[in-house]
């Protein structure tokens, strides 16, 4: 039998960066947690130790703090790309860099009566922006921008029935019912050249428009028409990947208590939960390559 070394790499995980940017009285925040992923001629290090091909985690980490102060922090695919070309470009035994961030959202404090005193923050209650870069020594480049925990309701516009029925279902056909999801969404860029601020800003918008626009089947048919809407609008884009967990709210029975219950008292379920995934795309997408590792 013979045994060898498979696909593998290492890197820094969650190196948590804050960014203050001052301008005078007034600072804004850059809230990111960055992970590193790096791979190439490691074989000697799995198979006898030999570290001399290795760039150690705690300079991946170290790295990031730095490129935060040289080059600021704006858009996170932009500071991602940074991280990835720097890796590959500077040391000869890394041939792919894989660079994740995530985003955290603060909003401003107002003060009243003191306009000059705007350096006091509230922790957003808004979703998590992430993006996943990859680029190699080859000058192959993806990024794929996306955010998570972005949750969403409509308490009415949303059916389900005609599905399969067994000996084993209870659940009851339903006309009129709440819809409610945590969006997680990654949407493929065609190239690295896209203007990733305005990007992020309008699918967000695009995605809960279609959310709030769809009158809903299924939740599947929401997550199509979602992902369609982004496609249709934003050319940047070539491919949308979601998964949305079924965050069921079921009525409660009041008869009980000798009351009606008109669809207004729910007990909303934490679980289990359906969990809905799927991507749309369009007919021409370039290849994703390794986007998606």
């Amino acid at each position: 039998m013979t045994v060898v070394l498979g696909p593998n790499r290492y890197g820094k995980a969650e190196t948590r960066v804050v960014r203050v940017v001052r301008d005078g009285g007034v600072h804004s925040i850059k809230d990111i947690n960055v992970s590193s992923a790096l791979s190439g001629d490691m074989e000697d290090v799995h198979l006898t130790g030999d570290n001399a091909a290795v760039l150690p985690t705690d300079t991946q980490k170290n790295t990031a703090y730095a490129f935060a102060r040289k080059h600021g922090v704006e858009q996170i695919e932009d500071f991602a790309l940074l991280l990835a070309r720097h890796y590959v470009s500077s040391q000869p035994s890394i041939h792919h860099a894989r660079v994740e961030i995530e985003e955290y959202f603060w909003d401003r404090i107002p003060v009243s009566g003191a306009q000059d005193r705007r350096h006091s923050f509230v922790r957003s209650g808004r979703e998590v922006r992430t993006c996943v870069v990859h680029h190699d020594r080859d000058g192959r480049t993806t990024v794929v921008s996306g955010l998570k925990d972005l949750v969403v309701l409509n308490s009415t516009g949303s059916e389900f029935h005609g599905y399969i029925t067994d000996e084993y279902t209870t659940l009851r056909p339903t006309t009129d019912r709440v819809l409610a999801t945590a969006v997680s969404a990654r949407w493929r860029h065609v190239s690295a050249d896209s203007p990733f601020g305005e990007s992020y800003d309008e699918v967000r918008r695009h995605l809960l428009e279609a959310f709030a626009g769809t009158h809903s089947l299924s939740l599947q048919q929401t997550l199509y028409a979602m992902g369609e809407r982004v496609l249709e609008n934003r050319g940047e884009v070539c491919e949308v990947r979601m998964a949305m967990p079924n965050k069921h709210h079921f009525l409660v029975d009041l008869e009980p208590f000798g009351m009606d219950n008109p669809n207004e008292v729910f007990y909303a379920a934490d679980r289990p939960y359906g969990l809905i995934e799927g991507a749309v795309l369009t007919g021409d997408a370039p290849d994703a390559c390794f986007a998606w590792e």
